[in-house]
């Protein structure tokens, strides 16, 4: 992904393109597509062998992979870090597939397996959409952050006395951001633009001054959180596409493809999982998760991927998360951090009693937790992000560079 949001969008669109560099590149790795005359020798019972393991030993490493990311407590889960890690894996995942039909073009080249690979890459192609509102709201995760600095600046231990200045300046601060999540929340959920959560978790009057201050102040705010994707776009519509391609092969097709259209199929679950917790967790235009995402039980790998997908799909149920503008541990950390601050400033009488002082400082230090921990982790989180556009981009790329060269017909 590139450095900005127009370079991320423009490498979304370049990467279906017949570019010479492209193709020379797709070439080097694939290898030229066989001519259609040449007729591969049948594989030996040791090639066969071969095959499954290496597509057994994926399917496992997969398994593994999850299994791990589903050990954590649930104060981890959905954390950045976890996410980074989540992405870490897909990675690892995506690279292993990657390497395995390389090895195997000469199957990837025909159908039946040539069109599961299409299909593959069509998913991935909507994958890279999610990439781009993610990495947009990744940013609007620091211009969040950026509020919670000036809170911190205003009411800070190197104040010598915090007098009624320091509160004004702290509290608007705050009301700009509680505005801010509002106006996410209308964009990011169909549902929450008729709740608005955040004022009903508190009937004091600040937060009803926040209801108050938004109308007349909403039209300066953007509507739409993605500058990567249109106005139109759908999170959650992209996602229930996604899974609806997701179709496990027939066992005929297995044995023709030598195991090949099960990886490819247990690769795209992967895909598709991994897409849905993005949306889940980071700021998203109509973030709605009902997509269905179910995996056979018979698949022992598919177990810690829908354990993942029930134990995500079971907190967004919380009646704390149910309107969240995401699933992230810190969002909600900033979100309530801000809205008991909000209460704690809300019309204060000078000078501060000691447990005034005392109430505000706890909030202070919660405060202060929550913005190192944005400002420390959503760099590494975004550049992971990236690299994952960039893999997915790359091989993309490369592969329908390669098929397009074949005949439909080949084989």
């Amino acid at each position: 992904m590139s450095s900005t949001n127009s370079g991320a969008s423009a490498s979304s669109s370049s990467s279906s393109s017949s570019s010479s560099s492209s193709r020379s590149l797709a070439r080097s790795i694939f290898g030229r597509a066989p001519k259609p005359e040449h007729v591969q020798p049948p594989l030996t019972e040791y090639e066969i062998a071969a095959k499954d393991m290496e597509v057994e030993a994926f399917k496992k490493h997969v398994a593994h992979q999850f299994q791990d990311l589903l050990g954590v407590n649930y104060g981890e889960l959905l954390s950045i870090r976890w996410t980074v890690k989540l992405l870490d894996a897909f990675m690892g995942c995506h690279e292993i597939f990657r390497g395995i039909l390389i090895r195997n073009k000469s199957l990837v080249l025909k159908p039946p397996l040539k069109q599961f690979v299409d299909a593959y890459f069509e998913k991935s192609m909507k994958a890279l959409d999610i990439c781009n509102a993610t990495r947009d709201g990744i940013e609007k995760l620091r211009s969040w952050n950026n509020h919670l600095e000036i809170v911190l600046s205003a009411l800070g231990s190197h104040q010598r006395q915090i007098g009624e200045a320091h509160f004004r300046r702290a509290r608007k601060a705050l009301m700009d951001l509680a505005i801010a999540m509002l106006d996410e929340k209308d964009c990011g959920s169909v549902a929450s633009r008729k709740i608005r959560s955040f004022a009903r978790h508190s009937s004091g009057i600040g937060m009803r001054n926040v209801s108050k201050d938004r109308h007349y102040r909403s039209p300066k705010h953007s509507r739409s959180l993605s500058w990567s994707v249109s106005v139109s776009w759908s999170a959650s519509k992209q996602l229930q596409s996604m899974a609806n391609s997701l179709l496990q092969p027939r066992a005929n097709e297995i044995e023709v493809t030598n195991g090949l259209a099960s990886l490819v199929f247990v690769m795209s679950s992967v895909l598709v999982l991994v897409a849905w917790i993005l949306v889940a967790a980071i700021p998203c235009q109509d973030r709605g998760l009902g997509m269905f995402y179910s995996i056979p039980p018979i698949f022992a790998w598919g177990i810690p991927l829908n354990a993942i997908h029930d134990r995500i799909l079971e907190e967004s149920k919380k009646s704390d998360r149910v309107n969240s503008n995401g699933l992230l541990k810190e969002i909600c950390q900033i979100e309530n951090s801000s809205r008991h601050m909000i209460d704690l400033l809300d019309t204060p009488h000078f000078p501060l009693t000691d447990e005034k002082k005392t109430e505000v400082e706890q909030e202070m230090q919660q405060v202060a937790v929550v913005w190192k921990t944005f400002k420390n982790e959503l760099d590494p989180l975004e550049r992971q992000v990236r690299e994952t556009f960039r893999k997915i981009v790359s091989f993309r790329t490369e592969g329908l560079e390669v098929l397009s060269t074949v005949p439909s017909n080949s084989g």
